[in-house]
């Protein structure tokens, strides 16, 4: 499960070969997968589930109206840019400018409120997961359906902007997310995958579907017809639609894209992560570290109470999951990465991005076990768990922390994982077992650094494969390889996917889950002050 290598110099080779012959006989997979801050196309082997060609379009968030969102225009743009970016990838490698592929999968990010009118017209800008306006809903809403209703979910947005009778609220005709809104305008489907309709509406697990004892509840609380509002559920492998001519045209305007691809039920980015990382199955689950990071563990059973920091989802084919989530990822640390990067410039010794995260993040391995007593707070954005409506990044120490490069970096790498920490102790105290955690995303590029500290921090091995890098796209383009297919996804992905995978297994060094387990509590205390420093500046 090797992708190929860039450029020429796979020509001639079998690998490049096979590649082609996919390619050419359309026994592909696309996966397009909207990310907080990069859209990316990922082109697998349907068979192999190896990587042909992969594009990009890097954006961001705006904060507009105290609100945190992004244009649609900015959407589109962004996808017809990825999309070509990987046709242009395919010619480079192959020769070849697809016009077809055997199946295509969209993902984004999870939550938020796409709410349209009668007429399909948006009725407010985007709400993306990062809001955190909600907490007056996903209060009221946790008591009356009695399980946790975290501020991001959908639910919690129409609620809201019910509650503050907002002018659009009662014109509402239509609610999804953003995967599901990019698949409506690809198919003409209102439909969405289980795993991300379980972040808009609790889910019955045993049906498949919105759980209908909590939708009655709902309506009868409030006088509306919730059911009606929401897409369509479907499971791994359904059928979702297929490409239209006005779709073809959206992702590629210059009109080579031919209609009548299938495409697999739209999914969020925690979904995708679990398939990238073979996190299905019971006691088993993953660690998704980018803009946010949020943990995915498989329940063996229901959980005893309902705790506000873990939110119940399912998996793509609908089993239930214990999420932990949390607003804030690895942003703060690309910013102290992207400071040291300038130094070394200025210094006279450029380092490429690449070199300056695999140079710090060597130097955290010669910290001290619990950081030398300092503190790092990664909240650029409000972050529920932590009990904070907004986010002030912080790095405290006192008068005898031990003030060095390597404890710094050891507490950045820290900090990343600190309020993922908090849910996961919540977890651990409701007694679930995890043989094995899998961890995801570019911090876990550099081998056995961010690994064996997220081993530490939760007392459990960490694994990371070989397709931890490519993400989530990789997993939406997986999960359309399995479009049709007749084994359950769990079967498909152990006997098809990874039966081969490249994974590299870390313990907990017994020395690091005591020192995170001290910094954690200086963490704990510390958030006091992340209070004060929202309060005052």
């Amino acid at each position: 499960m090797t992708a190929p290598s860039t450029g020429s110099g796979t020509q001639g080779s079998a690998t490049h070969r096979s590649g082609a012959d996919a390619i050419r006989s359309g026994r592909t997979a696309l996966g397009i997968e909207l990310g907080s801050t990069r859209i990316k196309a990922c082109l697998i082997d349907a068979d192999s589930h190896e990587v042909l060609a992969t594009g990009f379009h890097d954006w961001e968030n705006r904060f507009e109206d105290r609100l945190w969102t992004y244009s649609m225009d900015a959407v589109w743009a962004g996808l017809q840019e990825a999309y070509s970016g990987l046709v242009s990838d395919v010619y480079d490698r192959y020769g070849i400018r697809p016009t077809s592929f055997g199946a295509i999968g969209v993902s984004a990010m999870m939550h938020g409120y796409l709410a349209f009118d009668e007429s399909d017209a948006l009725l407010v800008p985007f709400r993306t997961w990062r809001n955190t306006n909600t907490g007056p809903a996903a209060e009221e809403l946790t008591e009356l359906l009695g399980v946790n209703i975290p501020l991001r979910w959908s639910v919690a947005h129409l609620r809201q902007a019910q509650l503050e009778a907002e002018p659009h609220a009662a014109s509402v005709h239509f609610l999804t997310t953003l995967a599901g809104y990019v698949h409506w305008r690809l198919t003409g489907r209102r439909v969405l995958g289980i795993g991300d309709a379980s972040g808009m509406f609790p889910i019955d697990s045993a049906a498949r579907d919105y759980d209908r004892t909590l939708l009655e509840r709902f309506d009868a609380h409030t006088g509306g017809d919730l059911r009606a509002l929401l897409p369509e559920v479907l499971v791994a492998g359904q059928d979702a639609g297929t490409l239209t001519p006005e779709g073809a045209a959206l992702l590629d305007p210059s009109g080579a894209l031919q209609p009548g691809i299938p495409l697999c039920p739209p999914e969020g980015d925690a979904g995708t992560g679990m398939v990238a990382t073979n996190a299905v199955a019971p006691r088993t689950g993953n660690v998704s570290a980018g803009t946010s990071i949020f943990a995915m563990v498989v329940l063996e059973r229901p959980l005893t109470a309902v705790h506000h920091e873990l939110d119940l989802v399912t998996t793509p084919a609908g089993d239930a999951v214990a999420m932990v989530h949390c607003n804030n990822g690895a942003s703060e640390l690309a910013a102290w990465a992207g400071t040291f990067g300038r130094f070394a410039a200025a210094s006279g010794t450029p380092l490429s991005s690449d070199a300056v995260f695999e140079t710090l993040f060597a130097e955290a391995l010669e910290g001290e076990a619990d950081a030398g007593g300092l503190i790092a707070y990664n909240h650029l954005a409000g972050e529920p768990i932590a009990g904070l409506d907004e986010g002030r990044p912080l790095f405290v120490r006192t008068p005898d922390s031990r003030f060095t490069l390597a404890n710094v970096m050891r507490a950045q790498l820290y900090g990343v994982f600190g309020t993922l920490a908090l849910g996961m102790r919540v977890l651990a105290d409701e007694g679930v077992a995890l043989d094995r955690m899998y961890a995801h995303g570019g911090m876990f590029r550099t081998a056995g650094v961010a690994q064996r500290f997220l081993a530490g921090a939760l007392n459990a091995p960490v694994a990371v494969g070989d397709t931890a890098a490519e993400g989530g796209a990789w997993g939406i383009a997986v999960l359309a390889a399995h479009l049709g297919a007749p084994e359950p996804l769990a079967d498909y992905l152990d006997d098809h996917v990874f039966a081969d995978a490249d994974v590299r297994v870390a313990e907990p060094d017994p020395a690091d889950v005591a020192g995170y387990s001290a910094y954690l509590d200086r963490y704990r205390a510390g958030l006091a002050i992340e209070a004060a420093a929202v309060t005052a500046l």
